[in-house]
């Protein structure tokens, strides 16, 4: 027994009355629109609902399912102590992390923190409890990961269902854009609107391809909850054919409210969205291989031959003198699916040649970057490079002599030093170059600190 429906819903505290305490009359809508939801999973009567919460347990670079044999919450914190009791599928959760650990994706039941229901869970459950109350619960959370990684892990949510013959219905909870309206509790920016208006003309199409072309800027000022939760629902209705009932969307708050739901209604092979993804980016890929220089070209070949041979390659004997023979700090960055994979580089030179300092900086992004674990050998042909040659840094009186696609900062306060590279996609403004700078040297605010500026020639 397949999937047979799911929902994108939204979860703010405040639908729920002893919590909105009235308030949620200005989202009657949505308040509406969930109970036809949850009328609709009545008349299901799902062996097991699978929900995906923003959260939930979150790492970057690992999707959490939850662990154990049941699990309770309430929404004390927000005024409302009625506790909620949930029972896992323990044989659906173990199904799925079995898929998992055979095709070496990072997911799994380990590391959990609080076991209790978060709100994006207990938001939806509110609803579906005044109706049924026959099924047991798949609670997962979204991660730092790519989109298209999320649509894989829903792939094998349905593959798991599959196996199992599980009649289940997808919950996925995510609010829209947290910054519709200047009296909104998270401000406005001119990104919410349109990142709402986009967001809902996919859930209205069903096109869900199009989740992963969205703007990663775009989707970072628009301060979105909830994509992470729609892209592995469209995993878990990879091949299906749905019947689309989009029910509201609402943003009195500030905040963007949709009910959106799919009827699965057949197999669809067409519907392979991740495959066409694939494809797309694969041309791409070649496209930039082909068009690379020989700085790019040094970057990827090291840390490939790293990756799969565990040695380091050769210096080639065709590179250009300025290779060979310069020397100059160098920052390697390393993309993957749009999103940051690594980026490690020195200041200043500290190897005999520009060739080497490439050579020892793509391994480190590729494998020593704190913030990501190291990449694996079937990420290597996803995997897009940029190389940044500085130049020496200056010392400068005040921010007025920087210019955020010119020059790279460099912030010290005592023994506390950062960098960022210019002409970083996202960061438009010498305030804001100079506090993401201030934040990985661990400046606080108020915290005195000279400035340095350096310009680099960007190879990508």
């Amino acid at each position: 027994m397949p999937i047979n429906a799911a929902y994108i819903v939204p979860h703010p505290p405040l639908i729920v009355p002893e919590v909105g305490k009235g308030q949620e009359k200005a989202i009657q809508s949505t308040i509406d629109s969930y109970h036809m939801m949850a009328r609709q999973i009545a008349g299901i009567k799902p062996d097991t609902i699978i929900l995906i919460s923003p959260h939930s347990v979150m790492y970057a670079d690992y999707i959490h399912i939850s662990p154990g044999r049941d699990a309770r919450g309430s929404l004390k914190q927000f005024g409302a102590p009625a506790m909620v009791h949930a029972d896992y599928d323990t044989a659906l959760v173990d199904e799925l992390c079995r898929l998992c650990d055979d095709a070496d994706f990072p997911a799994g039941t380990l590391g959990e923190k609080n076991p209790t229901l978060d709100h994006g869970t207990l938001v939806p459950l509110h609803f579906v409890n005044q109706y049924y109350t026959g099924y047991r619960l798949v609670r997962c959370s979204i991660s730092g990961l790519s989109r298209q990684e999320h649509y894989r892990f829903g792939m094998m949510i349905q593959q798991a269902v599959d196996r199992l013959e599980r009649s289940a219905v997808f919950i996925a909870s995510g609010d829209l854009s947290h910054k519709l309206t200047p009296d909104g509790p998270y401000g406005f920016a001119v990104e919410g609107p349109e990142l709402d208006a986009k967001l809902t003309a996919i859930m209205r199409s069903g096109n869900f391809g199009e989740f992963f072309k969205l703007d990663s800027v775009l989707c970072e000022r628009g301060a979105e909850c909830g994509l992470g939760s729609f892209v592995t629902m469209a995993g878990a209705l990879d091949q299906k054919a749905v019947e689309t009932q989009f029910l509201s969307y609402e943003g009195p708050f500030g905040v963007g409210y949709a009910v959106c739901g799919y009827r699965v209604v057949g197999d669809a092979p067409g519907r392979d969205f991740l495959t066409r993804d694939a494809a797309e980016t694969g041309g791409r890929l070649q496209s930039l291989r082909d068009s690379e220089d020989a700085y790019v070209r040094l970057a990827r070949q090291t840390l490939e031959r790293y990756v799969t041979t565990g040695k380091l390659p050769k210096i080639p004997d065709d590179l250009p003198d300025t290779l060979k023979n310069g020397r100059a700090g160098v920052f390697v960055s390393i993309k993957k699916d749009g999103r940051l994979r690594g980026c490690i580089g020195t200041t200043e030179a500290t190897k005999p040649s520009i060739a080497e300092e490439i050579m020892q900086n793509a391994i480190s992004s590729g494998t020593r970057d704190p913030r990501f674990s190291p990449v694996r050998r079937d990420e290597l042909d996803a995997l897009v490079y940029s190389v940044d040659v500085l130049s020496p840094a200056e010392p400068i009186s005040d921010a007025s002599l920087l210019d955020v696609l010119r020059y790279g900062v460099i912030v010290s306060s005592g023994r506390k030093r950062g960098l960022l590279l210019p002409n970083l996609e996202g960061v438009d403004r010498v305030e804001d170059q100079i506090r993401i700078a201030c934040e990985k040297a661990g400046i606080r605010s108020g915290e005195p600190y000279t400035l340095e500026r350096f310009e680099v020639v960007r190879h990508q």
